[in-house]
This record gives C-alpha cells, sequence and structure tokens, in this order.
C-alpha cells in the first residue's frame, strides 16, 4: 500500500511540476506582449484622457523703468513691457458621455471608450478697455483624435488653431463683458477619463460636471473625488459633481471597468490544478479502497493526463475563442477523456457516476469559480470541506486496517495441478 501511495503521490508532483512550468509560460506570454499590444491600442484607438479646464488671457504693453547697467553704470530705462492678464473663470458646466467597448488583444482585453465632451466656461473681462482674448482648450491626450471640434464664443463661432497641447482662437471683450465660452469634442481613450480643475490646488467657482456613462461597473480611483448625487438608468449611471466655490487638488473622473482577462484566468487556473488534480486523487483512491476496486499507479498517470489537458487546451484556446466557449470546450473535451478511459478499466457505471461527478465538481466547478472575482477563495473552502464531511460519513464505519491489509496480503500462487473448480 504505501509503495501505491507513494507512486501516486509522485505523479501528483510530477503533474504540479507540469503545471506550474504551463501557468509561467501562460502568464510570460499574457504580459511579455502587453506593453507592446497597449501601445498598439494606444496608437490606434487613444490613450488614457484627462481634461483641464480651458484659460483666457489678453497682453498690455506697458512703459516701465528698468534699471540697465551699461560700460558699468546702473542706468534706469523706460522700456515697453508685455505682461500677460488672465481672465477669472467664473463659472463651469460641463457635459460628458461615456461609452465603453472593450477590444481583445492577445490574451488581454483593454478598456477602450468613446467620449463626447461639451462645456461652456464664462469669463469676465475686468478691464476698462476692449481686450483681445485669446481662448486656449487644452487636449485631454496627445495621442487621440478629436473630431467636430467646436469653440464659440458668445454663440459666434471663432476661428482657431491647434497643436500637440491645445486649439486656441481669439475674440474681443468688451470692458466688464462675461464672455460665455462654449467648447465640445468627440475623442477616444483607454483605462480611464478624468477632469482635473488645474495644476495642482486649484479653485472652481459655480463648477457643475454631468458625467453619463452605459456601464453599470463604476470605479473612482485614488485621489478622486466622489460625485454628489448619483441616479442609476437603464444601462449605466448619470453622476454630477456640483460645487459652488471648491478648493482642491483631486480630480473628477472614473476608470473603466475591465472586462475577465482570459490570459492571467488562464494562468490562475493552472496554478490552482494541483488543488482540483489533488481531491480527485483522494476521492478516486477513497472510493476504490473501499470497494476493492484496483486502480493501478498508471492508471492514475492517464487520469492526471487528462486533467492536464484541460489546462493546456484552455492556455492556447482563449486566443482565439470566448473565455467561457473555451471553457466550456476544454471541460467536455477532459471530462470525455477521464470517463472514456475509465470506462475500460473499471466501468461504465463508475467512470461516469463516481469518476464523472467528482472530476465535474473538483476540475470544471473549482476552475470556474476563477470566473467570480472575490469570491473564489470562498467557493474552494465551501468545497473542500463538503468533500470532507461526505468523506467522513461515507467510510466512518470502514475497518481500514482490514482494506489496507488486503492490499499487503501476499497472493500464493496457484499450483498448476490444482483443479479449478
Amino acid at each position: 500500500m504505501f509503495k501505491r501511495i507513494s507512486a501516486i503521490a509522485f505523479i501528483w508532483i510530477c503533474t504540479t511540476v507540469a503545471w506550474m512550468i504551463l501557468g509561467g509560460t501562460i502568464f510570460w506570454r499574457t504580459y511579455s506582449s502587453d506593453d507592446k499590444l497597449q501601445s498598439k491600442v494606444g496608437s490606434t484607438w487613444g490613450t488614457k484622457q484627462q481634461q483641464l479646464p480651458p484659460s483666457a488671457r489678453y497682453w498690455k504693453t506697458e512703459q516701465r523703468s528698468v534699471e540697465r547697467e551699461i560700460d558699468g553704470k546702473k542706468v534706469v530705462r523706460t522700456e515697453p513691457l508685455t505682461y500677460a492678464h488672465d481672465l477669472p473663470l467664473g463659472s463651469s458646466r460641463i457635459d460628458v458621455d461615456l461609452d465603453l467597448a472593450h477590444r481583445q488583444k492577445g490574451l488581454l482585453w483593454y478598456s477602450t471608450y468613446g467620449v463626447r465632451f461639451a462645456a461652456e466656461y464664462q469669463f469676465t473681462n475686468q478691464s476698462a478697455e476692449d481686450q483681445l482674448v485669446s481662448f486656449s482648450l487644452p487636449f485631454p491626450a496627445q495621442q487621440a483624435i478629436y473630431d467636430d471640434l467646436i469653440m464659440e464664443v458668445n454663440g459666434r463661432p471663432i476661428a482657431f488653431s491647434s497643436d500637440t497641447s491645445a486649439a486656441s482662437g481669439t475674440a474681443e471683450v468688451k470692458p466688464g463683458e462675461t464672455a460665455v465660452l462654449h467648447v465640445a469634442y468627440r475623442s477616444q481613450g483607454m483605462d480611464s477619463w478624468e477632469y482635473k480643475l488645474g495644476q495642482d490646488v486649484a479653485q472652481a467657482r459655480n463648477f457643475t460636471l454631468n458625467l453619463r456613462t452605459n456601464f453599470k461597473d463604476i470605479d473612482f480611483a485614488e485621489n478622486t473625488l466622489s460625485p454628489t448625487e448619483k441616479h442609476a438608468t437603464s444601462g449605466g449611471w448619470e453622476l454630477t459633481w456640483k460645487y459652488l466655490n471648491l478648493v482642491s487638488g483631486f480630480v473628477i473622473g472614473t476608470s473603466m471597468p475591465e472586462r475577465l482577462q482570459p490570459g492571467p484566468l488562464a494562468g490562475q487556473i493552472s496554478y490552482f490544478a494541483p488543488v482540483s488534480l489533488f481531491f480527485f486523487f483522494f476521492l478516486m483512491f477513497i472510493i476504490t479502497t473501499a470497494r476493492n476496486i484496483e486502480l493501478h499507479p498508471m492508471n492514475y498517470f492517464f487520469l492526471a493526463c487528462a486533467f492536464f489537458a484541460f489546462h493546456l487546451l484552455l492556455a492556447y484556446l482563449v486566443d482565439h475563442l470566448s473565455i467561457h466557449v473555451a471553457f466550456a470546450l476544454c471541460s467536455l473535451v477532459s471530462v470525455f477523456l477521464v470517463v472514456s478511459y475509465l470506462r475500460l478499466v473499471v466501468g461504465m457505471r463508475f467512470a461516469a457516476l463516481e469518476a464523472g461527478s467528482a472530476q465535474l465538481v473538483y476540475l470544471v466547478l473549482f476552475s470556474y469559480a476563477f470566473f467570480f472575482k472575490g469570491f473564489t477563495g470562498l467557493a474552494i473552502t465551501i468545497g473542500s470541506i463538503i468533500t470532507l464531511f461526505v468523506v467522513m460519513q461515507a467510510t466512518g464505519r470502514l475497518n481500514w486496517t482490514e482494506k489496507f491489509a488486503a492490499y499487503t496480503r501476499p497472493t500464493m500462487p496457484r499450483s498448476p495441478l490444482q483443479p479449478l473448480g
């Protein structure tokens, strides 16, 4: 019996090593190409976006006394100097629509989205003269596209030019007049969208930002402001940030929800596989010992290969199929291998009922627990406890001394002359 158990344990250890190598290979395939694929997605779709408020300023030339040193002597001269004067931002009314659309590259899904941005900002000319004011809207990302870009002042479109960092245009503002700057565009991004009140700690007066999403699973990252109002819609959320006079260095926005990642999921399932096989071997050993069914260590070796086939096929199938379809297909293949094999070794009833049910629980259901983030450990723990309870109740009245002795009792060779009857 000791040799039998040692042989089964050796098979389990060897299979565990193979699973560790497979899991490491999956994670290497996943993350070795992540930077390259993420850059590729960003170049074709867009990157993270962080929108800053626009600025409004005018330049004024004044005669100022300037002290210069000429021929070793200090001379005071009057020279024209040009100064920039910023118009204060009096209010902000912003509307943002986020449309999430995941895209898969390799073994990873990337959280890409489309954004529609529209806002009105009020700037007041506090000087006593007409000013030619330059309005500048910073772009939220350099690596992005901006379609249907609009800039209007007091309802009149203004001509604007753009570079890699901002779009700028000019308009004349009368003394004491409040200029309402309307801006709008459509763009694309990835992972997160944020609105920052300004560089470092900034002040925002009469601020309102309405954010609408087409997804329910919203996530606010660290150092972000929570919405002051939140309303669920049929397909997502309507979030509002509203402040009268806010001073903060935090940002406003949301991170895009991630889809179930096929690469990391397949790697985690592979790393967990030794636990799954251990429970299966344990149950098969208990059942066969209690029923005096002879299973050779070679039989356990082929069962381990059938388990390993599930994870090997899953590792390379998730590149081409949905993770759910790949998981179902791999489960069917592995269960078929085990049942069809044990049908020949023991019989159809044992293969389909005991072995098939055990594989369904310990390979399929235990592995499927990884699809439910946060509940994997609890599901496996509950399954382990239930297994222990069932085995203890089913074998409580067995005489294990007799069962183990049956395997160690020597078999007397039959004499050739001994009659069969």
